[in-house]
């Protein structure tokens, strides 16, 4: 028997995760037929059958779940053993996720510090919602990610660390600064903020908590987009305070929530057993520094109310 492809182990391992073929094919960007002889080669080699097809869906076999078990640790290891031949050529290159609002908020910031430290690497960035991101973390297509902490508990094999808890504001029409946010949120047309998202969530849960129906006017899916449309006067909109430099100047309010205790939990998502994990803790303590703000400069929802700028 030849000896057993450690790139076909962790092909196995993501089609044990996600319980399809086509789905790991996905995330590899390869083909389903390429997965499925992938398989078919690692169970001729192991001389077992290594997973069952229940309706849809594949899962282990008994032998199946031995493998996972030893797997992971072949294919974490086989990780270590390659930056420790490469050496410092990992270190030239890193992969970053990001959710939209960091990409159009704190990301220019953390780069600009970054690069001034390491001005020969490569940064290559991909946006996505936080379940892709988190996706793209586990199989190692990215190596780390600027993200929403997931609602479950992670796994020993991932690393996060909290950067900022972002809490709901009403983002109005400057005209409309001095109102209320309840009435305003009972008398105004609302622009949802996508309740498929984090943020969006938070704001659906408030808006139940607090007793109001809304006047939905619109939904979206980027901050930003919401913000212009507030600032036309089209609406209001409750959103994380993601203190994008894209708002400044521009004619808006944001008011703080009576009794908004939820907030957003922002921060960075990377494989432990990751080969660039030196890079991955210097890009870590970058962001730290670049969304380190003085207390003054952020919306508390104990502060006065700001003024319309």
């Amino acid at each position: 028997m030849r000896g057993v492809d450690t790139n076909f182990l962790h092909t196995f391992l993501l089609v044990a995760q996600k319980g399809s073929m086509s789905e790991a094919a996905r995330q590899l960007d390869l083909s389903p037929t390429a997965v499925a002889q992938q398989m078919r080669v690692l169970q001729a080699e192991l001389g077992t059958p290594l997973l069952l097809r229940v309706g849809r869906t594949v899962r282990p076999t008994e032998a199946g779940y031995r493998l996972v078990e030893r797997a992971e640790s072949i294919v974490r290891d086989t990780a270590r053993l390659r930056s420790w031949v490469h050496g410092n050529e990992l270190q030239h290159e890193l992969h970053v996720g990001t959710i939209a609002t960091v990409l159009h908020s704190a990301l220019p910031d953390i780069l600009q510090v970054f690069t001034g430290r390491h001005p020969n690497t490569r940064v290559s960035i991909r946006s996505g919602v936080a379940t892709q991101l988190y996706d793209l973390v586990v199989d190692g297509s990215i190596d780390t990610a600027l993200t929403l902490k997931p609602a479950f508990d992670l796994p020993k094999t991932l690393g996060w660390k909290l950067l900022r808890q972002e809490p709901l504001v009403l983002l109005v029409p400057s005209r409309l600064g001095h109102i209320d946010p309840l009435q305003l949120l009972r008398e105004q047309p609302l622009i949802r903020y996508d309740r498929t998202l984090g943020g969006g969530k938070l704001a659906d849960e408030y808006l139940r908590d607090a007793g109001i129906v809304p006047q939905e006017r619109f939904e979206l899916n980027s901050l930003l987009a919401v913000s212009m449309m507030v600032e036309r006067d089209m609406g209001v909109a409750l959103v994380p305070d993601i203190d994008s430099p894209l708002l400044d100047g521009k004619a808006l309010v944001r008011l703080p929530l009576p009794q908004a205790r939820s907030r957003r939990a922002l921060g960075l998502l990377w494989l432990r057993a990751s080969p660039r994990k030196g890079l991955i803790d210097s890009f870590t303590a970058c962001s730290e520094q670049a969304m380190r703000r003085p207390a003054q400069d952020r919306t508390d929802p104990g502060a006065p109310r700001p003024q319309a700028t």
